[in-house]
């Protein structure tokens, strides 16, 4: 399939095929197909991976277009929070949501990852898998992480997926576990629990 720089498609699922618009701007940085396919082959895949997409609670921060929740929608997560404050991405994020007719599995706040984390009240697990894909520059990560551990907003055998630069060389958290860790393109997908 064809990825222009306005729009990708949906991999596999429910939506395979559907077409995901993307931002004309410079500022935000579209999960490519490949790095994606290839996230979802490792989250099937690994023995270390205790949860299924299918059934899943899924927090996206950063969501930017969308293109990662969506894409566990269309392959069985009952509900994802999308998190994304940039304003010219959110309109594209509503509409690909409405496109895809899911707006009964999707919650969007238009708030900072930072400002929502902070906000959570709730004192318990509440996402199976937690993907993170901030701007390359983005170099708060730990404190995100920290926020992440302080609420217990990830489920018991939860998953977090960090995305970065291949040469980012900031130390994550080691209150993590970060059981893998691949390389693609200019691309560095982090797995931990």
């Amino acid at each position: 399939w064809i990825q222009s720089n306005r729009s990708m498609r949906i991999i596999s699922g429910s939506f395979k095929g559907k077409k995901i618009y993307l931002p004309k701007d410079k500022f935000t940085r579209p999960l490519k197909d490949l790095v994606k396919e290839s996230i979802f082959n490792v989250i099937y895949h690994s023995n270390e991976i205790k949860i299924k997409i299918d059934n899943s609670v899924i927090l996206d921060l950063f969501s930017g277009s969308g293109s990662f929740g969506l894409e566990t929608i269309s392959r069985g997560a009952k509900k994802v929070t999308f998190v994304e404050n940039y304003h010219d991405v959110l309109n594209i994020l509503e509409k690909n949501i409405f496109a895809l007719n899911c707006q009964n599995k999707c919650q969007i706040f238009r708030k900072s990852c930072f400002e929502y984390l902070n906000d959570i009240n709730m004192n318990r697990p509440l996402y199976d898998l937690i993907f993170l894909d901030p701007p390359f520059k983005e170099k708060k990560i730990n404190s995100i992480l920290e926020k992440i551990i302080e609420k217990k907003v990830l489920k018991k055998n939860g998953l977090i997926i960090i995305h970065r630069h291949k040469n980012d060389d900031l130390d994550i958290l080691d209150k993590i576990n970060i059981f893998d860790t691949r390389f693609y393109g200019i691309s560095k997908i982090i797995f931990a629990k």
